[in-house]
């Protein structure tokens, strides 16, 4: 006999994991299992109880979908503090971080209830969700039922295992659901939420307030930018027209999870004797699993959304366990119910710190409406009185890797460049990567900002372990990169100016003014790096007065070492 569903018992649900993802994080780590208890109560409840399915689906799936959303566009480090827990129970992260706990109750919580993971966790699941809503507007029944093209699943399946195996992190990142939802926020709703933040601060400015702050708005990366926009309008694109596809035929995630939910105790079933075929579950099923001829459901691609129970007008569907009964598994008989064995009454409803080097720039009104705007708020004057050269970024020889990545390699191999690091950085230090062997992968440079030893936010928000969490204090001893001084492009020499800027900015005083020559009486003063002091921070690159490049940059180390 199914369990009556108690309205109390959602609300409390969601109070109980509420309180468990917000007032635990005073034991070590615990946000992350506060996580994982909060949304699986929040859901498991009500999923157990296999009543109001598709509504308690939304609102735990929206619960997920803003909060990482958050994580990506928020710029002040506030959303990080609430929701960061939220990026450390995907999937893919949780493999790539080796944290096993949330592996092996993400794999149970599939075996028990299905391929919910996909419906309620995943981002890039809930994002194809909300653009199949927007795209059935207008149509009635728009989908149908059709066999899954196994080859192309696992095709995308071996050729993901295939790259990460080999180390061709990048590669492979472009099939993560996690890490492509990722991109898509950062590269193109950041920019948005920036923009309308801008908006407000002009209209605070104006009454002598300043609730909010402006933000600078600029491309980080053209090639991840590309990447990104690619992925949303194809994502987008089948999603508006087929739903699910995208889900249950590219990502490698939702493959791998089919295997355990093929075998879920609690499973969509048909009753045949209610059933009058006519259709309507298959034609609303945006996974494309539901045959409705033959009474069957394909559970390797059914992410129990619960469409298919709402739109059932004779109670001929249902959620639950079925007992395997053989040569029965349609008995009209049951001891529980011997009238009504197959009719579950299932109620159906309708559907922080700011950039040292920040500049004050036009308005959003003005930079909205004219290219004149636009390309002013990239200038940098001093005093109004004259434009001062953008820095250019030098061509390193060893590229620089966020402190807590340990090594070149390792960093490499564990990130799937979803990009939240580069989204958290308060200065602008980290961007994704142009070159084609690392494409999309955070690495630092320095025209906008330095890493400051106080910051560790990126080694906070990683969710896949590529960043190792590290102290402010293991930070300021990590050398992640050194000095290296070019006399040709330094004021002191090429201008005959007394400089020093250096020397006195950095942080490790690794800098020391010595004279040109020492014979000399009048000698300029340069600068002489101590590389067993210098831990690479970059401030020396970033406050050097030298245009278009630095006199003095950082060059990456492949393998860090503390001091």
């Amino acid at each position: 006999m199914k369990k009556q569903f108690k309205p109390y018992l959602l609300p409390l649900a969601l109070v109980v994991g509420l309180v468990l993802l917000f007032t635990v994080p005073v034991l070590h780590n615990s946000i992350v299992v506060a996580s994982i208890l909060g949304g699986l109560l929040s859901g498991g409840l009500a999923v157990g109880l296999a009543l109001r399915l598709r509504q308690t689906r939304i609102l735990v799936a929206l619960m997920f979908f803003i909060s990482i959303t958050l994580l990506f566009v928020d710029f002040t480090g506030t959303a990080r503090h609430w929701f960061g827990g939220f990026a450390k129970v995907q999937f893919l992260p949780a493999v790539l971080a080796l944290n096993v706990v949330v592996v092996v109750v993400l794999l149970a919580f599939t075996l028990f209830f299905g391929r919910v993971y996909c419906s309620i966790i995943c981002p890039l699941g809930v994002l194809q969700d909300v653009i199949a809503r927007l795209g059935r507007i207008g149509r009635r029944n728009p989908y149908s039922y059709s066999k899954e093209k196994r080859w192309l699943r696992y095709g995308f399946l071996a050729l993901f295992l295939v790259l990460l195996i080999a180390g061709v992190g990048s590669a492979a990142a472009l099939l993560a659901p996690y890490s492509a939802f990722g991109r898509i926020a950062q590269n193109l709703f950041q920019p948005v939420w920036i923009f309308g933040n801008n908006i407000l601060a002009s209209i605070s400015e104006s009454m002598d307030s300043y609730a909010f702050y402006h933000e600078d708005l600029w491309m980080r990366s053209l090639p991840t930018f590309i990447v990104a926009l690619i992925t949303f309008v194809l994502v987008g694109v089948l999603a508006w027209r087929n739903g699910r596809t995208w889900c249950n035929t590219v990502c490698p995630v939702g493959t791998f999870l089919s295997f355990f939910s093929r075998f879920s105790w609690m499973k969509i079933h048909f009753d045949e004797d209610a059933c009058k075929k006519c259709g309507k579950c298959s034609r609303n099923c945006k996974a494309a699993c539901i045959d409705f001829k033959t009474h069957t459901v394909d559970y390797s691609r059914c992410v129990v959304c619960g469409d298919c129970l709402e739109q059932c007008n004779f109670d001929a569907l249902g959620y639950y366990h079925k007992p395997r009964l053989a040569h029965q598994p349609h008995s009209p008989q049951s001891p529980q119910q011997p009238q009504q064995p197959h009719q579950p009454q299932f109620p159906h409803s309708s559907q922080d710190s700011a950039d040292p080097g920040r500049r004050t720039f036009l308005v959003a009104a003005a930079m909205a409406t004219t290219a004149a705007a636009m390309a002013q708020k990239d200038k940098k004057v001093d005093g109004g009185l004259a434009v001062i050269e953008k820095k250019t970024a030098p061509r390193r020889h060893t590229p620089i890797t966020p402190p807590g990545s340990w090594s070149a390699e390792h960093f490499a191999q564990h990130c799937t460049a979803c990009q939240l690091c580069v989204a958290e950085c308060p200065n602008g230090v980290l961007r994704p990567s142009a070159n084609l062997e690392h494409l999309m992968q955070p690495t630092m440079s320095f025209e906008r900002g330095a890493c400051r030893p106080e910051c560790n936010r990126c080694s906070q928000v990683c969710p896949t372990g590529a960043i190792k969490p590290i102290s402010k204090a293991e930070k300021s001893s990590t050398q992640i990169g050194h000095a290296v001084w070019l006399m040709h492009n330094c004021v002191a020499v090429a201008d005959k100016v007394s400089c020093g800027n250096c020397a006195r900015h950095c942080p490790s005083g690794a800098i020391e003014m010595v004279p040109l020559n020492k014979d000399d009486a009048n000698s300029p003063m340069v600068p002489a790096v101590n590389e067993a002091r210098c831990i690479g921070c970059g401030e020396c690159e970033y406050v050097c007065p030298a245009r278009p490049f630095s006199a003095i940059y950082v060059e990456g180390h492949e393998v860090h070492k503390s001091i």
